[in-house]
């Protein structure tokens, strides 16, 4: 694995690549990567691709500058990860490398009703954060395919809008989430959780599948309900949203006919770690 941290030296090498018609699959992230950022990287390699991982953590896309500095780092960890899923190329970029003009002028997306719900609610400038570091990564590495996690649901949405809004030439490919035995999504955020409320944590995927499996027997209000109770009674301190809404619009759903294809989502804060999930329910 060659590792660059500036854009220009991984421009010629990207360059050379292309000229050998090979074809070029990315995976960004913000690294402590798990196993679900490995499933991305596999799916990139088994499709053919030469495949490029970067790792940055983004300040512009965190609300909270607290979240900003617990953010967890093990570049040594990421580096070894990454060369036993044989990645070819790591960008490891500085801030002063990815935004050389500062954090204090930057430009805005118009993301409409995808910024005004859910994780763009409780997240404000969020997905402002994601989508300018999405972009300016996307130009420099101009892949055949971008590989996201369907973990983040409403960003894999917001990203879809990113490249169709600037007619960006890559094909975004979304990954189902990978999840430990218990059930739990993998998430870097779940390194910040001591062992007895990683266990607990596992009440979110409960409370979405009890969702999926009662989907036509309860009404969506009532499911809401009972599924904010399993995530309560788990001894979740705070819930920011269990929603059921369309799977392709993330409009809310107010029934389940069949005729739609509906996703159910939830965030909820365990020892001050907010977490987040969703299943696709039919």
């Amino acid at each position: 694995m060659i590792i660059y941290k500036e854009s220009a030296a991984l421009n010629i090498k990207l360059q050379k690549i292309k000229s050998e018609d090979q074809k070029i699959g990315f995976v960004p992230t913000m690294g402590a990567l798990h196993a679900g950022h490995i499933s991305l990287i596999n799916d990139s390699r088994e499709m053919g691709n030469t495949t490029v991982c970067s790792i940055f953590v983004n300040p512009t896309q965190f609300n909270d500058q607290k979240d900003f500095e617990k953010y967890p780092v093990d570049i040594e960890k990421d580096i070894y990860l990454l060369e036993k899923a044989e990645t070819e190329i790591l960008f490891l970029p500085s801030v002063k490398e990815m935004y050389p003009e500062g954090l204090t002028t930057l430009y805005q997306y118009d993301l409409g009703f995808l910024e005004t719900i859910l994780e763009g609610f409780y997240r404000p400038g969020h997905f402002q954060g994601v989508c300018r570091i999405v972009h300016k990564l996307l130009n420099i590495v101009q892949p055949h395919h971008l590989f996201m996690g369907q973990k983040d649901y409403q960003q894999c949405m917001v990203i879809k809008k990113l490249i169709t809004d600037y007619s960006i030439n890559t094909q975004l490919n979304i990954v189902a989430t990978e999840r430990e035995n218990s059930g739990l999504a993998m998430s870097s955020r779940n390194l910040r959780l001591s062992a007895v409320a990683k266990q607990k944590a596992t009440a979110v995927y409960q409370a979405l599948q009890f969702i999926k499996n009662n989907l036509y027997q309860l009404s969506i209000s009532q499911l809401k309900e009972e599924a904010i109770t399993i995530i309560t009674n788990a001894g979740f301190e705070k819930i920011d949203y269990v929603e059921i809404c369309n799977a392709d619009t993330l409009q809310p759903a107010t029934i389940a006919d069949g005729n739609s294809k509906l996703v159910a989502l939830a965030a909820a804060f365990i020892e001050s770690v907010r977490l987040i999930d969703n299943l696709l329910l039919n």
